[in-house]
């Protein structure tokens, strides 16, 4: 309703010319326009290819679009008007279809990697899970004692994956993977073997870093970190942080929270980011950064493909109403 006023009222073009403290940092996952066909988990095309451009354009002609090493001033400043733009995870349109945008736009952007992934590409749990759900010939199954009731596959699944994914993100990693197994062997269906397309490459991920975009961490595996003791924590973050030095070169100054919510991180976690030096670490639950935010958590909101282009220049006019935290 706001976002709409603003558009029709004219009153966003005033908002837009007037500086602010703070900074937006906006979080992308995937990029494409073919993403109600996919079997994998759809909620993670955040734009189609026009609507990125359309994001990129729009920020660069009203913003200073700043990389995370400008975050610390950015967030002091009284006077500017500052936007982040981050992708979780490495998947290979990053590469194909949002890079050349930020290159064409000469805007910088931040790419959190799980490495595991661009090591040994295979599915991550999230894709697998839905993949398993669509492609499964059975009209329902179960994934008892995870989840009490059936899940109905048919004529739709979307209700059974939401449902999977949130038990698996709320479970002890040990659980979660039990929970997974159990979930192949009811789904019926062999899992794919060639997801090559699916991830980027390290000579891809080098090349964004020669390109002016800054690598980050996102642990190994992608694990919820809070569901694991503080020892295997350190692992999937210190993991990570020694690949991207192997391959890229650069110190892990930079992370992002697997999932990001609030419940996906602790003490723990911070602690073993503090040991690795890493400078600030991203969550995932809407928000604007201030000088307020901890270095630890500084906010991002989800991009999202369904968001109106009028939604979105609202939300970068003001975010303090338009992009508050949801969870």
């Amino acid at each position: 309703m706001i976002a709409k006023l603003l558009s029709v009222t004219g009153f966003g073009r005033v908002l837009a010319a007037l500086p602010r403290r703070g900074v937006l940092v906006f979080n992308y996952h995937r990029v494409g326009d073919d993403a109600s066909s996919q079997p994998y988990d759809r909620a993670l095309w955040s734009a189609s290819v026009d609507g990125f451009d359309a994001q990129v354009s729009h920020l660069a002609r009203g913003f200073d679009v700043i990389s995370p090493k400008d975050l610390d001033h950015a967030l002091g400043d009284r006077r500017g008007r500052y936007a982040l733009i981050t992708f979780d995870d490495g998947y290979l349109d990053n590469y194909e279809l949002a890079f050349p945008i930020l290159r064409r736009h000469n805007v910088p952007a931040a790419f959190f990697i799980a490495t595991g992934f661009i090591d040994k590409p295979t599915l991550p749990w999230w894709d697998e899970i839905c993949w398993l759900l669509r492609t499964s010939p059975h009209a329902r199954l179960s994934l008892a004692p995870w989840i009490s009731q059936p899940l109905l596959l048919k004529p739709t699944c979307d209700t059974a994956i939401a449902l999977v994914l949130a038990r698996y993100k709320s479970l002890p990693s040990s659980e979660a993977a039990a929970m997974l197994h159990a979930l192949r062997d009811a789904a019926g269906v062999t899992h794919p073997e060639d997801v090559s397309g699916h991830w980027m490459n390290w000579d891809m991920i080098r090349e964004m870093a020669r390109g002016g975009m800054t690598i980050g961490g996102h642990t190994v595996n992608h694990p919820v970190l809070s569901r694991m003791p503080k020892e295997q924590q350190y692992q999937e973050i210190s993991g990570c942080a020694a690949r991207l030095k192997a391959e890229v070169g650069c110190d892990m100054e930079y992370f992002a929270y697997p999932v990001g919510n609030r419940n996906s991180f602790n003490d723990d976690t911070r602690e073993c980011l503090d040991a690795m030096n890493v400078r600030h670490a991203f969550s995932y639950y809407g928000g604007y950064a201030t000088q307020a935010s901890p270095r630890f958590d500084i906010p991002r909101v989800a991009m999202e493909r369904h968001i109106m282009k009028h939604e979105f220049e609202a939300m970068a006019s003001l975010p303090q109403v338009c992009a508050r935290p949801y969870n």
